[in-house]
């Protein structure tokens, strides 16, 4: 049967060209359209999708990762979900480290799809040995036969959205994108895509969200690494209290910092007026943009992308109890 009927060889094969969705209720009052690259639309609920796999892939190609191995990550969840999906079909076995501040599904939706997680303390340093930095490690060096995905510092996860997100925000605008808009993790999106959008067009403004608690906006900035602004945050997937290597600050032309509580209750917003059910750095990423809006003019078209899908964050984030437990509601 041929492709164009839509139909795969397997499930690894339906990842990437996700939909781009003008936005309306909620850009009423911004003087240009803002479309969503809706990543929830990948097989595994996320844009990890498209960096787990590649990363599996160039470790096959480079001989890192043989027949019968196991893969081993620290993940907030959603990269763990993207290399669980391609462990099912090539037949690996998969570790996941993740701290505590994670949802319970994404810690359940994992376990469901085979992989061995180990849940560790949020509040302690990255070198700490109960981190999920060195929790990863530690079973890392422990099995010969196994590859340690690293994705903070893996440049096949940037090197995904290079070749494959970036064409696409490029090709579904005609071009005509004038701004990028994502939340900062790993860095692997924002410098991934980025990069391809300013080979492009350099006038491409390319802007990141972060979280209070981390350490990217003031060493973007300043070029310090100030340890004073790392504190603990509720907001999954955005932020960090390290510099991973896959972000390409070069490639950044502004930081946003987003509150944990403007974040959640903007997620809910887009639940309710978007029809986009998305996930907690979703909200982060377009309230970033809200605090933005100024900066933009009529001539200007915004993609934002929205990481993951809000079926991670139902204890959480559309929890009203939860949600009235932080005083938010």
């Amino acid at each position: 049967m041929q492709r164009a009927k839509n139909v795969h060889q397997n499930i690894l094969t339906t990842i990437g060209n996700t939909p781009m969705i003008k936005m309306q209720n909620m850009t009423q009052d911004f003087p240009c359209p803002v479309y969503a690259k809706v990543e929830y639309f990948n097989p595994g609920h996320s844009v990890k999708d498209r960096m787990a796999l590649r990363m599996i892939e160039d470790a096959e190609r480079d001989g890192l990762l043989k027949p019968g191995g196991t893969v081993i990550e620290c993940t907030s969840g959603n990269t763990g979900m993207g290399l669980a999906l391609a462990c099912s079909v090539k037949g690996y076995k998969l570790i996941c480290t993740m701290s505590d501040k994670q949802s319970k599904e994404k810690i359940d939706i994992l376990r469901a799809m085979g992989a061995e997680v180990h849940v560790c303390p949020t509040n302690v340093e990255a070198d700490h040995p109960d981190s999920y930095y060195s929790v990863a490690k530690r079973c890392n060096e422990a099995d010969p036969n196994s590859f340690w995905c690293n994705q903070y510092d893996n440049k096949s996860n940037q090197e995904a959205h290079y070749v494959s997100t970036g064409p696409e925000v490029w090709e579904q605008t005609e071009g005509k994108v004038t701004h990028f808009v994502v939340g900062v993790g790993t860095g692997g999106t924002i410098s991934g895509t980025g990069r391809f959008l300013k080979e492009q067009n350099p006038d491409v403004q390319i802007w990141g969200i972060d979280s209070y608690g981390s350490v990217l906006k003031k060493y973007h900035e300043t070029g310090e690494f100030d340890e004073s602004e790392i504190y603990p945050y509720i907001t999954e997937g955005v932020g960090e209290d390290i510099l991973p290597a896959n972000v390409n600050f070069d490639v950044i032309d502004h930081f946003e910092k987003v509150t944990d509580k403007d974040g959640a209750l903007t997620a809910r917003e887009m639940a309710r007026k978007e029809g986009l059910f998305l996930g907690y750095s979703c909200g982060s990423t377009f309230q970033g943009l809200r605090q933005l809006k100024d900066r933009l003019k009529p001539t200007d078209v915004v993609v934002c992308l929205f990481h993951d899908h809000g079926s991670r964050y139902v204890g959480k984030v559309y929890n009203d109890e939860w949600m009235k437990s932080h005083g938010w509601l």
